[in-house]
């Protein structure tokens, strides 16, 4: 994945990602066995969303693309569901077959009209997304949402968060008088929040509410868009903290408007995911900010290649203990992850023991798998990334159905000298892939302690996405090839949940979370 290269402006006032690189190197299956397919939607959500956009004359609009007619959309229809069966780990490991097939049937007999290529791919997403795993997904239709914000249309404006007790709104309050950051969405358009959020929960592609809500809070302008289309504005009940209520109506903004909002909204704390930071803190603690398990630098030749990140981490743990630190605390908050040949790099700096990412990787064999494969081999010129070869031999004579276990092997601490001190991870719902398994290998292996909230990504996982096209629309499925254990073999669909819990909070003008993690680690608990 590409990096975020965000800095700490308002949210709608971020300068937009390089879409086209960004897209390439998120959706890029690397050495880590294409793992990052999650945090590559987010980094999708990111690209779509106007917490990301940049103020760069609009794009033209394009001609609107033909209908797909009834006949053509039911015949992908049938090879999208046959296609998922085929190469899906384990497409029925959360829905029963019989429940899936009474979808199926259900959704291709209304199919009896003509679709815009937008609709078709929002409700094969929907199909695809009914089998809770978060690695079986068809992306959002990025460059149609691009047009049609370049275009000037207006999108709901408002972010929100969800907590027990319901929604709460974390953005966007600038849009309308009235409006707080921690109100509790009551209804939109007189449809009780519940509903009207559980109707956009069904396009994400999620193992668990808990990722699905993750996922919600970057993505919900453009989901709202897919839902229902284009409105002048929408009808809002709020809840006060203290239990009043408000009826408040919210305009739907274009991208001036979002500017204008966030002008009017309170300065918060948010992370830069795109940071290498490394400090000492007060009361003798380290702090590390790895940032992401790639290269993202711009211009960089291989975001794969970790050589600048070992000068990073090496001349880090160097001035650490130079300094003689004795705690130190590894914020992966908001990281998207990346490649565990960066990561063990970092690990190895503290490992007391020789470690992995992943106590069984176990794949599926299949037609498309293969073929997914064999494009990445080609296109590298015939087996640079090694990991692809050695993928093209384990498939090898084993025929579409099967399975094969994919070796993973122990990853050695380094010669001293190392850092042989308390260690301690942060971690958020919006640490994703490769930042999962680090906080995992962290707690399964005693390598350290946990700090923060549950991961939404899942430490073991159904992953490794590959992805085939649909024969009429060229629509691209995404699906997962492998069953994926955290290094304990637990196969529970659970994050990395914390050893000691800190609560995010809705919103904060400065890093409360560090300061309480902080706390917490000077305080020897």
């Amino acid at each position: 994945m590409a990096g975020l290269a965000w800095t700490r402006v308002p949210w709608d006032d971020k300068p937009r990602m390089a879409a086209a690189t960004t897209m390439e190197l998120s959706m890029k299956p690397g050495p880590f066995f294409g793992r990052f397919c999650l945090p590559a939607i987010l980094l999708l959500a990111a690209a779509c969303s106007e917490r990301a956009h940049d103020h760069a004359a609009p794009a033209p609009v394009p001609a609107p693309a033909p209908a797909i007619e009834p006949d053509a959309l039911r015949a992908d229809f049938d090879a999208l569901y046959a296609g998922l069966q085929a190469a899906h780990y384990d497409l029925f490991a959360r829905r029963e077959r019989r429940d899936y097939d009474a979808r199926f049937q259900a959704m291709r007999a209304a199919f009896d009209r003509p679709l815009t290529p937008v609709q078709a791919r929002t409700a094969f997403q929907r199909f695809v997304a009914y089998g809770n795993v978060a690695h079986a997904r068809i992306d959002p239709p990025l460059d149609a949402w691009e047009a049609f914000r370049s275009g000037g249309g207006k999108a709901f404006p408002l972010y929100v968060r969800m907590e027990p007790d319901g929604a709460h709104l974390i953005d966007g309050t600038g849009a309308a008088p009235g409006l707080a950051i921690g109100d509790r969405l009551e209804s939109v358009d007189g449809i009780p929040a519940a509903d009207w959020l559980g109707r956009l929960r069904a396009q994400l592609s999620a193992d668990n509410d808990y990722m699905a809500w993750a996922q919600l809070e970057r993505l919900l302008p453009l989901l709202v868009w897919l839902e229902s289309g284009e409105a002048d504005r929408f009808e809002v009940v709020v809840a006060r903290p203290d239990g009043r209520r408000a009826a408040v109506a919210v305009p739907a903004l274009d991208r001036a408007g979002f500017e204008s909002a966030a002008a009017a909204a309170p300065p918060r704390f948010e992370l830069d995911a795109n940071a290498r930071e490394a400090r000492m803190l007060e009361r003798g603690i380290a702090y590390l900010r790895p940032g992401p398990f790639y290269d993202h630098r711009p211009g960089a030749p291989d975001p794969w290649d970790a050589t600048e990140f070992q000068r990073f981490v090496d001349a880090a743990f160097g001035d650490f203990l130079d300094r003689g630190a004795s705690r130190l605390l590894i914020d992966l908050r908001d990281n998207p992850g990346g490649d565990n040949a960066f990561s063990d790099r970092m690990i190895a700096w503290f490992a007391s023991r020789p470690f992995r990412f992943s106590e069984k990787f176990h794949i599926k064999v299949s037609e498309a798998a293969v073929a997914s494969n064999r494009r990445r081999l080609d296109a590298q010129g015939g087996g640079e990334d090694t990991v692809s070869a050695q993928l093209a031999a384990a498939y090898a004579g084993h025929p579409p159905g099967s399975f094969v276990d994919f070796p993973i092997p122990f990853v050695p601490p380094r010669p001293a000298p190392r850092f042989e001190g308390e260690v301690f991870v942060l971690v958020n719902r919006h640490s994703y892939s490769n930042a999962v398994l680090v906080a995992a290998i962290v707690q399964d292996d005693g390598f350290g302690t946990v700090l923060g909230e549950e991961t939404s990504d899942l430490a073991s996982t159904y992953g490794a996405m590959e992805t085939f096209a649909l024969p009429r629309t060229g629509i691209e499925v995404g699906f997962p090839k492998a069953r994926i254990l955290r290094p304990d073999g637990d196969p529970g669909a659970r994050g990395v949940v914390p050893d000691l819990p800190i609560r995010t909070p809705l919103a904060a003008g400065d890093d409360v979370v560090l300061a309480q993690a902080t706390a917490i680690i000077a305080a020897g608990r």
